[in-house]
């Protein structure tokens, strides 16, 4: 049997199992209701709900702490003497890796296809929004982490919601703490391995085979396939090896580069077609409140942006909070603070000029996408950056595999602590972990899954009820938190405090 033979069996059979408790799920999770003409998903409404709701209860802390988060992430308030393993910076990095992604190429597209422009402006408010919700859910996690004996933290919902519901509601909190603790940590260990590695590396393959001469050029072949997935893998499990600090320094310097080469190949075309930027700008806005051809007018345009922000930034998801827990830091909303810049960069910047670029271009698969001619993703985007650089194939073709693989690094990350949470912390069981991660980032150039995929994205949005319920039961922990950096930021303003100064619980240290 040949390799091609064999790898489009085990996808067959696969999908055939699981693809009624796929759809099942999807139903469940992804549930929808009409408004106004269009469907409400109402797992998009929970997360936008929970954005307004922290936004009034913290003061749009997003917009008043924005300064003071950019400083912290300079490292003007770092403490020396800390637990944790990489510094603000780096945890940011690592976190936004993980969120920064295909969604906000391909994504994009399909919200301002099925949402016209206005779906952009609707974007942007979700991810401000999303900004005081990844702050709660963030302090949470760097609060309740373990810090272990080799230095090593663990942190994020598997953590935070046993310690922090027994600490609010005692035995009865935490008795239920720990069993949405197990169901947290399968739900980002199955997405993980299938959303947050196999479908990155399978979409990287394809857009690499696109630029290579397709299916007959020299990586089209099945051979190809496997020898890109064995690289993959590789990088992949020498970075996971490393830990966190590995993968941090590695983030690090991955995001920035990818997050610069796009947004300055935005940058090109909006200015070469500077003159049309005031049109596209009004576009956008008229578009919010008064949109063209879209279902559901307002409310469906409203729906489409706020729908592609949320499965964008992953504000509510509880994931982020996974990365952010390694920070060094004695002050956990400082952590807080800097994670609140998260959605801001994913989807207010990044989001925004590729839906602006998109609109500016109007290239020819836009129109036909949003005449119901056509479904377009990374190829609309792709052509809106064709009509001022040809040669940008080649160079979206970097961005997806920087993309891809920081996403998988971080998501490795994620399942490995999700892992451990449920296998225990031996080095036999990393070790199994990680050769199953690796493994899985081979499949991903060789199968498709696509049912599994789904599958995962519905169990990972299941994450969100579970995560958001306890931050709002949580929400007075993080004002406390929050009250007390201030107080050391204003005694650092004014000379009180010093690098030494901890008014902070000890973390919990295990072995």
């Amino acid at each position: 049997m040949s390799l091609d033979s064999m790898t489009e069996s085990v996808d067959k059979a696969v999908s055939g199992f699981f693809e009624p408790i796929a759809g099942w799920l999807g139903d469940v999770v992804f549930y929808s209701v009409p408004v106004a003409g269009t469907e409400l998903p109402l797992i998009v409404a929970w997360l936008v709900v929970a954005g307004l709701v922290f936004s009034t209860w913290f003061g749009l802390v997003q917009i008043r702490k924005f300064r003071l988060a950019v400083d912290v992430v300079r490292g003007k308030y770092d403490e020396k003497g800390s637990a944790g393993e990489v510094n603000h910076f780096q945890a940011l990095t690592a976190a936004v890796s993980g969120t920064v992604g295909l969604g906000n190429i391909a994504g994009v597209a399909v919200a301002v296809s099925i949402g016209g422009p206005g779906a952009t402006f609707w974007m942007i408010l979700c991810g401000l929004l999303g900004m005081a919700t990844k702050f709660v859910e963030v302090t949470l996690g760097v609060k309740y982490r373990e810090v272990h004996a080799d230095g090593t933290v663990s942190g994020g919902p598997m953590h935070y919601l046993p310690k922090g519901l027994a600490d609010r509601f005692g035995k009865n909190g935490k008795s239920l703490g720990k069993v949405l603790a197990v169901l947290a940590s399968f739900m980002i260990l199955f997405f993980g391995l299938f959303g947050g590695n196999l479908f990155q590396v399978n979409q990287s393959y394809a857009q690499l085979v696109s630029v290579a001469g397709g299916e007959n050029g020299a990586l089209g072949s099945s051979a190809g396939a496997l020898f890109f997935g064995i690289l993959i893998a590789a990088l992949v499990g020498i970075v996971l090896l490393g830990g966190i600090r590995s993968i941090a320094n590695v983030t690090s310097k991955l995001v920035p580069a990818m997050a610069g080469i796009y947004i300055a190949a935005c940058l090109v075309v909006i200015l070469v077609n500077v003159t049309a930027v005031p049109d596209a700008v009004a576009t956008i806005v008229e578009g919010a409140f008064n949109p063209e051809g879209v279902a559901g007018g307002v409310l469906g345009a409203l729906i489409i942006g706020f729908k592609r922000a949320a499965f964008s930034n992953e504000a509510g998801l509880g994931s982020a909070p996974i990365a952010h827990s390694a920070v060094k830091t004695k002050h956990p909303a400082s952590e807080g603070l800097v994670a609140l810049l998260e959605p801001f960069i994913d989807t207010v910047i990044i989001c925004t000029m590729t839906a602006l670029t998109i609109v500016i271009a109007n290239p020819a698969s836009w129109a036909e996408a949003r005449a119901g001619e056509s479904i377009g993703g990374v190829t609309i985007t792709s052509d809106a950056f064709g009509t001022v650089l040809p040669w940008f194939p080649y160079i979206l073709t970097i961005a997806v595999m920087l993309f891809a693989i920081s996403t998988v690094l971080t998501w490795g990350y994620y399942c490995l602590k999700a892992w451990t949470h449920l296998f225990g912390r031996s080095k036999a069981s990393e070790l199994t972990f990680k050769v199953l991660y690796t493994l899985f980032a081979v499949a991903g150039s060789l199968l498709t899954l696509q049912t599994l995929i789904d599958m995962a994205d519905a169990v990972l949005f299941m994450l969100a009820v579970i995560n958001i319920i306890g931050l709002y039961l949580l929400a007075p922990v993080v004002k406390r938190e929050l009250n007390s950096f201030m107080e050391f930021v204003r005694a650092r303003k004014a000379g009180e405090a010093d690098d030494a100064d901890d008014d902070q619980e000890p973390v919990k240290t295990t072995v």
